[in-house]
Parts: structure tokens; sequence; C-alpha cells
């Protein structure tokens, strides 16, 4: 299933800050250090086991019949995808980088100093895509009074590309909760292309065509239809788009 929807991000989704994008990157010969050979997340120039995606420009998803995926637009803070999978979330989110150097080393301080900041905590543990880190942060953002909630930060540095995950839920325990959300990020497949791209920018995300025609068919008609409504409740949630596969 997709859905297209705006939303605010979670603590940490917008960890990386805009750097000044430096020529000298762009000219470096040498790449960062890839994925694990035989595993991923893979890069789409490279060889990748064939399975069903969806592909959302800089992202292509697995999909299959036991979670839902979704393209969620932040004003402020880019776009990421939600992948949910009964009481678990992992948000994805493919950076722009350099061909040498790694990020996941400065972002994870990043994350962790914002997590801190917030009234949270955070450590690193050694997890299923190296160093990850887990952290306890406010349930209600900039409230630590309401309480506590697990979420777990991981990274995977590729060529010229960084790729982020962020668990929710009881996946952000790890073992047998996350198992499907984990393979689902090991088996994404990150679309760098060849146009320069400052580091730490967000890759761009978009709706396939087919999805994006029918989002489009459908916000016209809802327009069209409140030219007959004039008395609509300013509060009433608009329209959305789904698309089950």
């Amino acid at each position: 299933m997709f859905r297209r929807r705006r939303n605010e991000p979670e603590v940490g989704d917008h960890g990386l800050a805009d750097d000044e994008y430096d020529d000298e990157w762009a000219e470096e010969e040498q790449s960062a250090t890839s994925p694990s050979a035989g595993s991923g997340p893979w890069d789409s120039d490279e060889s990748f086991p064939p399975r069903e995606r969806v592909d959302l420009g800089s992202l292509q998803v697995p999909v299959g019949p036991e979670h839902e995926i979704q393209l969620v637009m932040a004003d402020q803070h880019g776009a990421w995808v939600t992948i949910r999978h009964g009481e678990s979330e992992m948000q994805v989110q493919a950076f722009a980088a350099a061909r040498r150097g790694a990020l996941w080393d400065d972002v994870r301080a990043e994350i962790a100093k914002e997590v801190r900041e917030a009234g949270g905590e955070s450590q690193e543990i050694q997890g299923s895509f190296g160093t990850e880190l887990a952290a306890r942060v406010p349930a209600e953002p900039g409230q630590p009074a309401s309480g506590m909630r697990l979420v777990r930060f991981v990274g995977v540095d590729g060529p010229r590309w960084f790729l982020r995950g962020l668990f929710t839920g009881p996946a952000a325990d790890g073992g047998e909760p996350a198992g499907l959300l984990e393979e689902i990020f090991r088996d994404v497949v990150v679309v760098r292309g060849d146009h320069p791209v400052p580091p730490r920018d967000i890759l761009e995300l978009r709706l396939p065509p087919e999805a994006q025609k029918a989002f489009e068919e459908q916000a016209a008609a809802a327009a069209e239809e409140s030219r007959f409504q004039p008395d609509l409740n300013p509060f009433e949630r608009g329209p959305e788009f789904t698309e089950t596969r």
C-alpha cells in the first residue's frame, strides 16, 4: 500500500544539517565505504538481487503483503519513506555524500546531541547494521514529562550516498519484531544519479508516475467538488491517495 501524506519529523529526523557545497568533494576519485559485499542496501549502479520494488525516485523499496509504504512530505524537513509493519515503523531517508569519506560517524554524534537537547538519552550499540544508536526520547517532542519511548537509528554509507533508518515501536528494540523491517532496509536500492548534489542534501523522492497521476486526478476532482460546497468545514481532512499492491 502506498500513501502520500504530510507530517512532522520524529526527533532526529533532521539531524543532518545543511552543509555548504564544496567543489572539491565532487572531484574526489575515491569512493566512500560501500555496503558489505553480498548484502545491501544496494547501489543502483551495482548488481543486486531481483525483487519487486516500488520506484520512489532515489529509493526503490521492496513491496510485499505484510507491510505498508508511505511517502511523507514535510515542508521544512524534506521527504522520507515510512514502512509500517504491525505496530512498528521504519523511516528511511537517502542523502548525498562525498566520493571520499563517510557520514554515519558524524551523523550519529549529531543525533545523540539532538536527543540529549530534547531531554532524552542515547547510547551506541552493535546491531544488524554495525554501529547503531539506541535512544530514549520524549513521547511528545520537547516534553520529557510525557514519558519516554525507545527509538533506534541505523546508517549505511554507500558510494556517494548515505542511507539512514529510524525504527520505532517494538522494532526499535531489535530482535524478531524488527526482522521484516530490517530485511526491507537491507534490500533497498539507492539511486544516486550522476547529477551533482551537495553532500548531506536529501536525495529526491517522488511518487511513481501512475500514482502521481492518480493523486493529481483525485485532488482535481476534490477541488471541482468544493466549488459546489461553499460551507466546507475548514478543519475537515482533505483527500488522501492510497494504492494497494
